[in-house]
This record gives structure tokens, sequence and C-alpha cells, in this order.
């Protein structure tokens, strides 16, 4: 049994000096573990383009080639409805449009007629 309790408190310390580790390595310590000698700190140096040396644009002619190109490309990609899709959303917005058109022209003429009792407008009795 006491076997048992020792063997969770090492659980315990082993999980405790994990959660050390990762604390350490989180907040810039120098625990962290150091690169390779090889690396020396240096990336990848991207100076971009050179002085002097001017970028060629193609012509006009291959670029709006080129843009076709890619948006033949692009539409290659795209799933396109299927003809029931296609009248199951046509009809969902149809319906959705012809509601807010509804509750606008409700809105509408509740305002109006407010608008009118308040200012002593003409009435139409």
């Amino acid at each position: 049994m006491a076997e048992s309790k020792g063997g969770s408190a090492q659980a315990a310390e082993r999980s405790s000096a994990s959660s050390a580790r990762v604390a350490a390595k989180t907040d810039g310590s120098p625990k962290l573990p150091k690169s390779k000698s090889s690396d020396k700190g240096k990336g990848p140096v991207d100076k971009g383009p050179r002085k002097g040396t001017k970028e060629r644009r193609p012509n006009p002619i291959s670029r709006l080639i080129r843009f076709i190109r890619e948006v033949v490309a692009e539409l290659r990609k795209v799933i396109w409805p299927t003809r029931k899709e296609l009248i199951t959303y046509t009809s969902v917005v149809i319906v959705f449009v012809t509601i807010m058109v509804a509750i606008v022209w409700g809105l509408d003429a509740g305002v109006a007629k407010i608008v009118m009792w308040a200012f002593g407008g003409k009435t139409n009795s």
C-alpha cells in the first residue's frame, strides 16, 4: 500500500517536473535546448531584388493570356451545384426576399400612419 503511494508521488513529481520544463521553454529562460552548431543562428536571408536591376514585365497580351488561364484554372476548382440544389437555393432566396420586402413595406406603412397622425396630415376617410 505504501508502495502505491510512493508510485503516485513519483508520478506527481515527474508530472510537475515536466510541466516545469514546459514552463521553462515558454518563458524564454536559458533552459531551452541549444541549436546545432551548424545553424549558427542564421536562417535563409531574403534580401529582395538587387539595386540596379530592373524586373522586366511581360507584354500586356501575354499578361492577359496568363490571367485568362488562371481564371479558367480557378473555375475548374469550383464545385458547381446540381440542378436540384440550384432550384432549392433559388427558391429559398426568393422566399426570403419576399418576406423581407413584406416586413419593410409593413414598417414603412406603419411609420407613415404614425407620422401623418402626429403632424396632422390629411386622412383618407
